[in-house]
């Protein structure tokens, strides 16, 4: 196979200079076996110039035939870095076709293929975003060179095809190619064949194209005109259609909605949901068929949080349906159009059409945080950067983060409170309709904004708050005197803020509940300089830099909680004054609003991460408000923080100890509470936490014995393995336990969790065996399995075993990226990383490392990441 390219942001403006692509006709067959399948491609297109070069990208494992306009081309062995040079084009119309066999994948990059350990039956994806489409058939590949699709898919018999158009099987399993893709040398279909036909596509770009195949169970409906579907693999089929009707009544009404707000309706013939094994992302917004990871299909009990989640992910990736497949970015700086807008309208339109009416508050207390630790590391970008800040698609790449998705939504929500939402949607419904299956700027968004709001500066707007990076800071000064008392902003930061401010009073009985008196609202402008917002403490506490803005005095005391932020309408980092800190720690729980007391808990855990609060603190205030919270979006987030970053990252040794016996007792007093089925999901979470968080084996035996937790739940197949994994932490199973789990659960999840319980063990045996797994030369791990190794193998409790692994880290990931790609690249820093023994001397190699050039994009991203994160942890441990 050969090289894979990367695509410069010149080549592809040469290219789409020169070139105006009309139409694909793609040909797979999957009936080849298991290595390979069949990809036979005719491209149409136009040259602008005479005796143009060009190139198509290509990444087989054999190519056989490339005949361009009749003529056989020279066919390269390998095809060096994925590119099939075209040379000396004549202007005007041409015709490719590109005969080749194409390599399965077990990393969700091009088409992934998957056997089901429960029954053995075999199902393909694709995965083509953002430059993996040359894995599946030969084109030029950048999303300004959008053309018609159609495509026919050989497969065996009794299988499902899925593709971005509705697909048919035929009658004759060989009639139905496209025009001029009849197979090619060795590529002819297997016996038991069955030919499918997807109708043709209205023009999208080559990183949207999708095909599934498989023995895939399907529910299906029609809606508005429309057929709509379900799929997932027949092991899961139980527990899809158990939840069935729910998926499509959030389909339908996001839906629904979509069409209130957007006057360009719908532009695809159908809505297939096809919920896929190992997929490296949450989900892909391929147009007429989506693709989700399968963990969205519950086996196990869920929260009602997790299934506002997946039904935020639902509308998010419809959402991408006008933003970014109707309407689609011309190059990979503006990936913000896409998944800020998606992220946006996905968690808006949940909360006005579906039960789901406090999305925000989940946004607020967990996805944000992702936005802001992002946008204080070095590898901050802007949400709209400058195109020559993404110089090509290894760099676009990287930008699939926490500023894209959760920071550029924060930002659109601050835009929509300045703007209004009548201008923004007659601005977003302008834009579709001048750019409808084209492709589109920052700049032609900007002018579609201006246009629909002419009383309001967007440009200046989007200057401030779209091409600068870090977060702003905002502490409240709050000022007593002659029976009056005034409230200003210290701001720290480039950007303006509109903004509610809180302003509440312990009630005079029970000083635990807390009574709003006034919510005022207010714009706070640009303070004088801007924040880096990259260093641990930086813009913290209003500094030198920023003068004080005036924003309200009132006759009378002071409220007795000041609470800038509040309903979370802007993104920035908010402080409490001292008044205000000393009554949240009394009283944080009697706040009445739910995301009221998600902003509080947001400004607590900066305060932490900034080294201004002692983890001890804010673990006593966990300790103290948590069991009272009844939402469980809040609680969930409170102790996912609590337990992975302020317990594993800021403490060590006997203050780690100290702080999970503190999250157990929390999560005991929480399940106390919820006795009587009053709060299921707050149960599930504190049972999940207190399991994750065990410091002796006893209780967690007993539930296992039992099989449930005492007033439930039961111990379902998760929280079998999640409990199994804590007790291999703690030594207190081996082998033969997890051999007979795994005999009673052999599913996927089932090989997943046994294989992150044996890299758990406290054993030398098992971390050997685990670490060459991991980095091994066979790399026969898939994605997925991957990541529960690494997931399984550090463990803060297993220091002194791990002590020598940490010194092979950085060789190991460097050359296990180099050969198995960016998704193994990724997955290697992200949860390979030896958090649990981080110290100055794992930052002092990872510096090396970073430093010698050697790791590949992907993986060095995600170690800067990291790096930036243990120093960001040393020094909170150093001030606690």
């Amino acid at each position: 196979m050969g090289g894979m390219s990367v695509l410069t942001r010149d080549e592809a403006q040469t290219r789409a200079r020169l070139l105006s692509v009309r139409h694909y006709a793609i040909d797979l067959d999957l009936t080849r076996g298991e290595e390979v399948f069949g990809s036979t491609t005719v491209v149409r297109f136009t040259v602008a110039e005479e005796g143009a070069d060009t190139f198509v990208e290509l990444r087989p494992v054999v190519l056989r035939e490339a005949v361009l306009d009749g003529r056989g081309l020279a066919v390269p062995e390998g095809v060096p870095e994925g590119r099939l040079a075209l040379r000396g084009l004549a202007a005007g119309e041409h015709e490719l076709r590109v005969v080749a066999d194409m390599p399965y994948s077990r990393v969700g990059e091009g088409m992934h293929r998957f056997s089901d350990p429960v029954d053995g039956r075999t199902y393909l994806y694709t995965q083509c975003c953002m430059d993996d489409a040359p894995l599946v058939f030969a084109c030029f590949d950048q999303p300004d060179l959008k053309a018609v699709f159609e495509v026919a898919v050989t497969a065996p018999e009794g299988w499902t095809v899925l593709g971005n158009g509705t697909a048919a099987r035929t009658a004759d399993p060989g009639a139905g190619a496209p025009a001029g893709t009849e197979p090619g040398p060795g590529t002819g279909p297997g016996a038991g064949a069955e030919r499918w036909v997807c109708a043709a596509t209205p023009p999208i770009s080559t990183y949207l194209v999708a095909v599934a195949a498989g023995p895939y169970h399907s529910v299906r409906t029609e809606h508005a005109g429309l057929p709509f579907g379900l799929h997932v693999r027949r092991s899961l089929a139980e527990y899809l259609d158990r939840d069935a009707e729910e998926l499509f009544d959030l389909t339908r009404r996001c839906f629904d909605r979509y069409h209130e707000i957007f006057d360009e309706p719908y532009p695809f013939d159908s809505y297939d949901q096809a919920f896929v094994p190992e997929f490296n992302s949450g989900a892909m917004e391929n147009p007429g068929l989506v693709t989700f990871r399968d963990e969205f299909v519950y086996r196990s009990a869920v929260t009602d949080t997790e299934r506002q989640t997946r039904g935020m992910v639902i509308a998010h990736e419809m959402a991408h349906m006008w933003f970014g497949d109707l309407v689609t970015l011309r190059w990979w700086d503006d990936i913000w159009l896409n998944e800020s807008f998606a992220e946006y309208m996905g968690y808006q339109t949940l909360a006005e059409s579906t039960r789901f009416g406090d999305t925000w508050t989940d946004f607020a207390v967990a996805r944000k945080g992702w936005g802001y630790d992002a946008d204080q590391r070095g590898s901050t970008h802007a949400v709209a950067p400058d195109a020559d800040a993404v110089p090509d698609t290894d760099a676009a790449r990287l930008n699939f983060d926490g500023i894209s998705y959760a920071k550029g939504a924060g930002a659109l929500r601050q835009l929509v409170a300045w703007l209004g939402e009548k201008a923004f949607l007659a601005g977003i419904n302008e834009h579709f309709a001048r750019h409808r299956f084209g492709n589109a700027t920052l700049a032609d968004f900007i002018d579609s904004l201006a246009r629909a709001s002419v009383d309001r500066d967007v440009h200046a707007w989007a200057e401030r708050w779209l091409r600068t990076t870090g977060v702003d800071t905002l502490v409240p000064v709050v000022a007593e005197e002659s029976g009056r008392w005034s409230l200003g902003v210290r701001h720290v930061g480039g950007r303006p803020h509109r903004l509610a401010v809180g302003l509440y009073d312990q009630a005079p009985a029970d000083g635990r509940r807390l009574v709003l008196r006034e919510r005022l609202e207010s714009d706070v402008p640009a303070g004088a300089d801007a924040a880096d917002g990259c260093g641990v403490g930086a813009g913290v506490g209003g500094g030198a830099a920023g003068g004080v803005v005036p924003l309200h005095v009132a006759d009378g005391p002071r409220p007795d909680l000041v609470l800038l932020n509040d309903g979370d309408l802007t993104y920035a980092k908010v402080r409490l004054d001292a008044v205000s800190w000393a009554t949240v720690r009394e009283s944080l729980s009697g706040l009445p609003d739910a995301l009221s007391r998600a902003v509080v808990w947001n400004a607590a855990r900066d305060m932490v991460r900034d080294a201004e609060l002692a983890p001890g603190e804010y673990l006593e205030t966990v300790r103290r408000h948590l069991p009272s919270e009844s939402d469980d979006a809040v609680v969930q987030g409170v102790l996912a923080f609590a337990r992975t970053q302020v317990a594993d990252r800021c403490l060590a040794g006997a203050e780690r100890t100290a702080a999970l016996d503190v999250l157990t007792e929390t999560c005991r007093e929480l399940l106390a509470g919820s006795v009587d089925g009053s709060a299921p999901g707050v149960r599930l979470t504190a049972v999940r936490v207190f399991v994750d968080s065990a410091t002796s084996p006893e209780e967690l035996l007993a539930w296992r014995a039992a099989g449930a937790v005492p007033g439930g739940p039961v111990l379902d197949p998760e929280l079998l393995w999640r409990v199994l994994h804590r007790l291999s932490v703690l030594g207190a199973v081996g082998e033969a336990e997890i051999a007979a789990a795994l005999a009673a659960d052999p599913s996927a999840t089932g090989q997943e969790g046994a294989a992150r319980c044996r890299a758990a063990l406290p054993e030398a045996a098992a971390k050997a065996a685990a670490w060459e797994a991991l980095f091994g030369e066979s790399d026969t791990l898939s994605n997925y399995l991957f990541t529960a190794v690494a997931r399984g193998f550090w463990q803060p409790e297993q220091r002194e075993l791990l002590a020598g692994y940490a010194a092979r880290y950085f060789d190991a990931a460097v050359e296990v990226a180099a050969r198995r790609g960016p998704a193994i690249g990724e997955a290697a820093g992200r949860w390979a990383f030896p958090v649990s023994l981080a110290d100055e001397e794992v930052l002092r190699r990872g510096v090396e490392c970073l430093e010698s050039g050697r790791p590949t994009a992907a993986l060095r991203r995600q170690l800067a990441d990291q790096l930036d994160d243990v120093r960001r942890a040393l020094v909170v441990r150093a001030r606690a």
